[in-house]
């Protein structure tokens, strides 16, 4: 049974030290009780405590990770229902699924346009995760000589899905012997392996446990998602994901809440492991619907079929929003920064240090072929009419700005542009910093042929 914040309390060294990031032990426990942090947040926890609160430290939804290095992927370890609360910490994998019946040609095309969906995006990058592999043929052979094919041929994490645990083991055997010419064996990459059949759960947990690899349970309910963990589990192995495949999006979805659910709220453990979810669409734009679908809601895998950059670059876009920490805005550093090649003549532009504000414009200044100079003012991450009406972005913070980071010193004029949306500044700017105010544009589209006609 889970205990209380009070119970944990009393287990807690009752110092109020803070070094947790909370004000007071109790609040500390109260927290740990519900399950929004972990225990190891506490420095001065002693031995014995740490054990008998080994229950309640855990998380409610086990972390399970795919793959080694600096690549592998960590689902799970959630701790909220919804992103507002906290945040979302593990962001989803996406991955590409293949058959093993495509021909060598085919597939190697595949792995290599896998590998170029990489992208950036507000100075972050973004990119595919993985790579799955099914065992369409029924061919054990034929599955372990495609699976170490693709895996001698991309960097990314694998899976393997398959009914057969003999052809998920022929992989790592193969892989194994010194045959493959691979580096390393198969299983050393830490591959997901896929039980495709619920009556082979028992001999996918044995291979999972052989050579220490997550793996993932295909149940067609929340009964039986249950059921199955709990047998896997006894078994050995803790890192498991749930596959659920019932027909239907909308009872699929249903189905991840629910998980999701009695994992945080009920406490119920046989339920408390990522999600992951094969796309079913076969188009490409209902695919990308659908997939979007699964990141919304909880899936901590998705695996799709389409790998036309056009579409993965929306969904890659959408997980990136939906796990960045909605109370910490992306920022840039609060300084001037120059696109093209600048001179003393070149336009000055002030705008606030949001992500998506600065890379907007200064996408649409290098369109513009104009040289000029942008001075992100410090507004906390935020936009710019959210920082105006903040007073995060005003007349002298920009004037205070335009002195601090030496931008007299570089232009020969003083004259700064200001963003459409907050022209009410520019009477104040002028006043405060004594620099020439001109009013941009509203919207960023205009940039381009304002700064071709600016003087």
């Amino acid at each position: 049974m889970a205990l209380s914040g009070l119970d944990i309390y009393k287990l807690l060294p009752k110092t109020n030290c803070k070094e947790c990031g909370f004000a007071t032990c109790l609040a500390f426990a109260m927290a740990l009780a519900q399950k929004k942090v972990s225990l190891d947040k506490c420095p001065r926890i002693t031995a014995q405590a740490k054990e008998a609160l080994d229950s309640a430290a855990q998380p409610p939804i086990k972390l399970v990770t795919v793959g080694t290095g600096e690549t592998k992927i960590e689902v799970g370890n959630e701790t909220v229902m919804y992103r507002h609360e906290q945040k979302f910490f593990h962001p989803a994998a996406i991955g590409f699924l293949v058959e093993d019946t495509l021909p060598e040609s085919g597939i190697d095309a595949f792995v290599s346009s896998v590998n170029k969906l990489v992208f950036e995006r507000v100075g972050q990058k973004i990119s595919a995760s993985l790579i799955c592999v099914r065992n369409s043929s029924n061919d054990a052979s034929l599955f372990a000589n495609v699976a170490i094919r693709i895996a001698g041929r991309t960097d990314l994490n694998l899976a393997l899905a398959s009914n057969s645990s003999l052809a998920i083991e022929e992989v790592f055997k193969l892989s194994g012997d010194g045959r493959a010419g691979l580096n390393l064996p198969y299983h050393a990459r830490r591959p997901l392996i896929i039980c495709e059949d619920s009556s082979a759960a028992s001999s996918f947990a044995e291979i999972a446990k052989k050579y220490n690899v997550p793996i993932a349970l295909t149940c067609s309910s929340l009964d039986e998602a249950a059921q199955l963990t709990d047998i896997v589990k006894k078994s050995g192995v803790d890192e498991i994901v749930i596959n659920f495949n019932m027909a239907g999006l909308s009872k699929r979805l249903q189905n991840f809440t629910f998980a999701r659910r009695a994992a945080l709220k009920k406490n119920i453990r046989a339920l408390g492991y990522p999600i992951l979810a094969f796309t079913t669409e076969q188009d490409p734009a209902p695919e990308l619907a659908e997939a979007i679908s699964y990141v919304l809601k909880y899936a901590g895998i998705v695996i799709m079929k389409n790998v036309n950059k056009d579409f993965v670059f929306p969904l890659l876009v959408a997980r990136q929003d939906i796990y960045q920490d909605p109370q910490k805005p992306v920022q840039v550093e609060p300084k001037i920064y120059e696109i093209g090649k600048v001179t003393k003549d070149s336009p000055v532009v002030v705008t606030t240090n949001f992500s998506i504000t600065y890379f907007t414009v200064a996408g649409e200044i290098e369109s513009s072929k104009v040289p000029t100079y942008i001075i992100c003012c410090d507004s906390e991450g935020m936009s710019v009419l959210t920082a105006w009406a903040a007073e995060k972005f005003t007349a002298e913070r920009i004037a205070e700005m335009l002195k601090k980071c030496g931008i007299e010193a570089i232009v020969a004029h003083k004259k700064v542009i200001i963003p459409g949306y907050v022209s009410v500044l520019s009477g104040k700017l002028e006043e405060v910093s004594g620099w020439s105010v001109s009013v941009g544009p509203r919207e960023a589209s205009g940039i381009s042929n304002y700064l071709r006609n600016w003087k």
